[in-house]
């Protein structure tokens, strides 16, 4: 799903943005094991990947948490 779906689908804008936003404060955190970069509505993801706190902030958007 592209950023031009996003309109139509609240949810998943949610969990698309929480998604996006918690691969990039894992390479923030740690960027000699993760590498994430934006291309257009791609994303390239690059290096280890903590699934746990993915999973954990998917959830929480679907849950409507923060």
């Amino acid at each position: 799903m592209g950023a031009s779906d996003m309109k139509a689908r609240p949810l998943e804008v949610k969990a698309i943005t929480g998604v996006i936003e918690e691969l990039e404060r894992q390479a923030a955190e740690n960027p000699s094991k993760l590498k994430v970069r934006r291309d257009g509505d791609k994303i390239i993801v690059d290096g280890e990947i903590d699934v746990d706190a993915l999973v954990m902030v998917v959830v929480g958007s679907m849950a409507g948490g923060p």
